[in-house]
């Protein structure tokens, strides 16, 4: 899963940063207006934490373009203000949550995955696909409750897959997810034909059965 933390200050942004990886998110930073507004143009985020004050601008004016666009990333204003007024503005602009510094990382990672299971999987914990099991608050995968070992990569690009289920996924929309904005320098797939394999091997073996299609020239599908 992958979140971008706008965020100027630098102590709290780092403890964000090393509390979310430590989850296993992907996690990418913008400390200003400016590029906080070119990321959530060029990406899509599972779920953005957006602080209201920045250089150069207002968080409120990036939620108000991001919701102009129709883009689905979930939204959490993280933000010093404590009234009444200010949380009601950034929900009525259309945020999905409203957190007050300071706050317990433990909380707001709580409140990503709340999010991420409402907006991605409309508010189910446990995913069931015929004998596949996935519990998103455990992330774990199982068949018949023995556990597949997954990877963090693997277990990100399953979810994906499993969240656009029979929908053909190009290369391009794989790495950008697994790998945000450093997939822009990428001169091959590699690492994704590697991922894929891994992961088709481990659910094949596990099921015997294809989740996953390869489609020539297109991309991947799961197949449910």
């Amino acid at each position: 899963m992958k979140i971008l933390i706008v965020e100027d200050e630098e102590e709290l942004l780092n403890s964000i940063v090393s509390y979310l990886q430590g989850e296993n998110y992907l996690c990418e930073t913008a400390k200003d207006f400016h590029t906080a507004r070119q990321l959530m143009e060029s990406f899509n985020y599972d779920c953005i934490l957006l602080d209201v004050t920045l250089p150069g601008g207002n968080g409120l004016a990036l939620l108000q373009q991001l919701k102009a666009e129709q883009k689905t990333d979930g939204v959490i204003i993280i933000s010093a203000r404590d009234s009444i007024n200010d949380r009601i503005r950034g929900l009525d602009l259309g945020a999905d949550d409203y957190l007050v510094k300071p706050f317990h990382l433990s909380e707001l990672n709580a409140r990503i995955t709340a999010i991420i299971r409402r907006r991605r999987f409309e508010g189910h914990n446990i995913l069931v696909y015929h004998e596949l099991t996935i519990d998103l608050s455990a992330r774990t995968v199982a068949v018949a409750n023995k556990m597949i070992d997954l990877t963090r990569k693997e277990y990100d690009l399953l979810l994906y897959l499993a969240y656009n289920k029979n929908r053909v996924l190009s290369k391009n929309a794989i790495a950008e997810h697994l790998s945000g904005s450093e997939s822009d320098g990428f001169d091959s797939f590699d690492f994704i034909y590697t991922h894929m394999k891994n992961l088709k091997r481990k659910l094949m073996k596990a099921t015997n059965r294809e989740f996953i299609k390869s489609l020539y020239g297109m991309g991947y599908k799961f197949e449910v």
